[in-house]
């Protein structure tokens, strides 16, 4: 169904991820706000890392009907069956080098749709051709996630320039890098992806993985303010 939904670039709204979510608070709040995605991190050099059993706990406070994802970096097959049999992830984001052999090889092992995070970076004149030949070969994937080029893999919580990215990727397109509720109602008009995808932006300053509530309430009156524009 996401695939198709995907494809089709049809919906009434734009889709709405927060991630990095490591507190049950944050959650409940996510949820009570009216989030379409929970992001959790499993890349152990991450801030927002979770460990397998903590996300088993964190996860009892997902309602049906909001997506768990799990973002996971370079990992390899047993811990990725390690992490769906403790946590019930809906669907993965390959936010590493994996190929695109590697990530449909992954994601069948454990029977779930996925999602590539591409890096796009700021200032390069000739992004849009390249995200354009990226997603080609990234053809299987269920959604590309587009974030900020930076040290490390993502998580910069600065933007990029959205004019470069092609008109045909829209309805495939998960918006991430640099999101907060003073520039999400311009990036959803301008881009007018699929979804977004938001951590950096609705934290308290300098504590990452905690939420702040006012921020994420904030950015969900935003987002959603756009689409009737």
């Amino acid at each position: 169904m996401v695939a198709q939904q995907l494809a089709t670039g049809l919906q009434a709204r734009t889709r709405i991820k927060f991630c990095g979510l490591t507190r049950p608070q944050d959650i409940e709040r996510a949820v009570s706000l009216g989030v379409d995605a929970i992001g959790f991190v499993f890349y152990p050099a991450s801030a927002r890392a979770l460990s397998f059993s903590r996300a088993a706990e964190l996860a009892r406070y997902v309602p049906p009907f909001v997506s768990l994802v799990g973002l996971f970096v370079n990992t390899d097959a047993a811990t990725l069956r390690q992490a769906v049999e403790a946590v019930p992830l809906s669907i993965l984001q390959f936010h590493g080098d994996e190929t695109p052999a590697q990530c449909s090889t992954l994601a069948a092992s454990v029977r779930l749709p996925w999602l590539r995070a591409l890096h796009v970076s700021a200032g390069d004149l000739a992004a849009s051709a390249a995200l354009l030949e990226v997603a080609h070969r990234y053809a299987a994937a269920d959604g590309l996630l587009l974030d900020t080029l930076s040290d490390g893999y993502g998580g910069s919580g600065q933007s990029f320039d959205w004019s470069s990215i092609p008109t045909a990727l829209t309805s495939r397109i998960i918006l991430s890098g640099g999101l907060n509720a003073e520039n999400v109602k311009d990036a959803i008009i301008q881009v007018r992806p699929y979804a977004i995808d938001v951590s950096t932006g609705i934290e308290v300053l300098g504590a990452k993985g905690v939420k702040d509530h006012s921020k994420m309430a904030a950015f969900m009156r935003a987002a959603q303010a756009a689409d009737s524009c």
